[in-house]
């Protein structure tokens, strides 16, 4: 599935300025990693945020919004935003926000050596 270019360059504007970020295909779209951390990735009609654990619950509330779900497993601390999340750029800003706010704590995943699977 190809990415959503228009929404990339939406997330691309909202962190200009941030230092040391880094765009990665990945997750069926592009991600930003900030300081070697997954921060927010685009797709095809949503993002996703890596925000506090702490935020989760009250995250989801926000229309738009729901937790990662991946093979049965739900992700705290990674929510998906739909189009009715993210319309204005007030909205985006904010999740780029509560992204780039827990970026700070977040700890990198562990490297993978080459070879190992």
């Amino acid at each position: 599935m190809a990415y959503n270019e228009e929404l990339t360059r939406r997330v691309r504007a909202a962190l200009t300025g941030v230092r040391a970020v880094e765009e990665k295909r990945m997750f069926g779209g592009v991600a930003f990693m900030i300081h070697g951390k997954m921060c927010i990735s685009a797709r095809d009609d949503r993002i996703m945020c890596r925000i506090d654990p702490a935020l989760h619950e009250s995250a989801v509330e926000r229309e738009g919004c729901r937790t990662v779900k991946m093979k049965g497993r739900e992700y705290r601390g990674f929510v998906h935003v739909d189009h009715a999340g993210m319309q204005t750029k007030r909205q985006l800003d904010y999740w780029v926000g509560l992204a780039l706010a827990f970026n700070k704590k977040a700890k990198a995943s562990k490297k993978r050596k080459k070879g190992n699977s």
